[in-house]
C-alpha cells in the first residue's frame, strides 16, 4: 500500500497552510485498516479557527494531495484538525496562545525550579521567544515569576472546571485573543476537526 512520507505531505501543504494564516503544527500518515491510509494534519493560528474555516482548508488540502497522486490507488482519510487542549507547549507561539490558562509543568533536572518541586502547576502569563511569566500561588496568594523556556522540560495545558481568581488572571495578562476563557465547557476548548474520505477517483464524502 503506497503512502507518502510525513515529510512529503508537509512539503505539499506547508505553503498553502501558511498562506491561509495558519501554522503547520504536525503531519501524521498511517495505515487505517488493510486497504486505507489516514492523514492527520494539525494546524493552528493566532485567532482560534472555527469549524467552517478548518473545513474550507481541509477541502483545499484534499485537492492538493489528490492532484499529487502520491497515494497511488490507495484510498485515504484526510483529517485536518486544530490542537486539542492537552497539546504540549513546545514552541514560544504555543506559550503565547496559552496565556491565561493553567498548565502542568515539569522542569529539566539541571534547572532551578521556582517551586519546591520540579513538577508543579502554574498559570501562563506573557511569553517571549526566550522566557515565560508564570503565575503561582493560585487564587489565594498569586505571584508572578519569570522562567526561561529552555529550563522547562514539558508543559501541558490543563482542563479547568471553575473560573480562576481575578488577581491571578490580572497577573497573567488575561486570555490570549480568540481563545476560550479558563473554566469554559470542555467542548469549547477542544480542537476543531474536519474529515474527508478521499480516493484515487477524486471522490469526497
Amino acid at each position: 500500500m503506497p503512502m507518502p512520507t510525513e515529510e512529503r505531505v508537509s512539503q505539499l501543504v506547508a505553503a498553502l497552510v501558511e498562506g491561509r494564516g495558519f501554522d503547520l503544527e504536525g503531519v501524521a500518515v498511517s495505515a487505517a485498516g488493510r486497504d486505507q491510509a489516514r492523514v492527520v494534519i494539525t494546524v493552528d493560528s493566532e485567532a482560534a479557527a472555527d469549524l467552517d474555516t478548518v473545513a474550507d482548508l481541509s477541502g483545499i488540502i484534499y485537492e492538493i494531495l489528490d492532484d499529487a497522486g502520491d497515494f497511488g490507488e490507495t484510498p485515504y482519510l484526510l483529517e485536518v484538525t486544530t490542537p486539542g487542549i492537552e497539546r504540549p507547549l513546545t514552541l514560544p507561539r504555543h506559550w503565547r496562545r496559552a496565556r491565561g490558562r493553567k498548565v502542568s509543568i515539569r522542569m529539566r533536572p539541571e534547572a532551578q525550579s521556582p517551586e519546591d518541586a520540579a513538577a508543579f502547576d502554574a498559570r501562563v502569563g506573557e511569553a517571549t521567544d526566550s522566557e515565560v511569566a508564570l503565575v503561582l500561588g493560585g487564587k489565594r496568594k498569586p505571584h508572578r515569576v519569570h522562567v526561561p523556556l529552555a529550563d522547562i522540560e514539558r508543559a501541558v495545558v490543563q482542563v479547568e472546571f471553575s473560573a480562576p481568581g481575578a488577581a491571578e488572571m490580572e497577573l497573567a495578562g488575561g486570555v490570549a485573543p480568540g481563545r476560550p476563557a479558563p473554566g469554559a465547557p470542555a467542548q469549547d476548548i477542544q480542537g476543531e476537526t474536519t474529515s474527508i474520505a478521499a480516493s484515487t477517483e477524486g471522490t469526497a464524502e
